[in-house]
């Protein structure tokens, strides 16, 4: 098994649209463009579903760093910053009872 190259964004978006215009043929794409039928194949699958933003390489970035390709993945992003604000008020409310609490028990000493 040969270890594959990479490839950037332009040569992904010039293997799916040749791809495309040669009827699907992941086979010859594969062989022309040294590269996996199975990799074609995602790439296309990729690009009808999601654009250019799906042929995007985002291996190796955190989730929070990159942008979101889909609304699918913004109401993600967006639930998941909803929750750590909920969840830093949280803890700043039981904070201040427990203040409350110290300060409290403090005057009957």
């Amino acid at each position: 098994m040969k270890k594959a190259r990479k490839m950037t964004l332009e040569e992904r978006l010039c293997i799916v649209k040749d791809c495309l215009f040669h009827d699907r043929n992941y086979g010859a794409m594969a062989l022309k463009y040294s590269c996996s039928y199975q990799q074609v194949r995602n790439w296309v699958e990729r690009y009808e579903k999601m654009g250019n933003a799906g042929l995007e390489d985002r291996r190796g970035r955190r989730a929070a760093s990159q942008s979101s390709r889909t609304p699918e993945e913004e109401l993600r992003d967006r639930i998941a910053e909803l929750e750590r604000k909920n969840r830093d008020l949280q803890m700043e409310n039981d904070l201040l009872k427990k203040v409350r609490e110290l300060e409290r028990g403090s005057r009957f000493l």
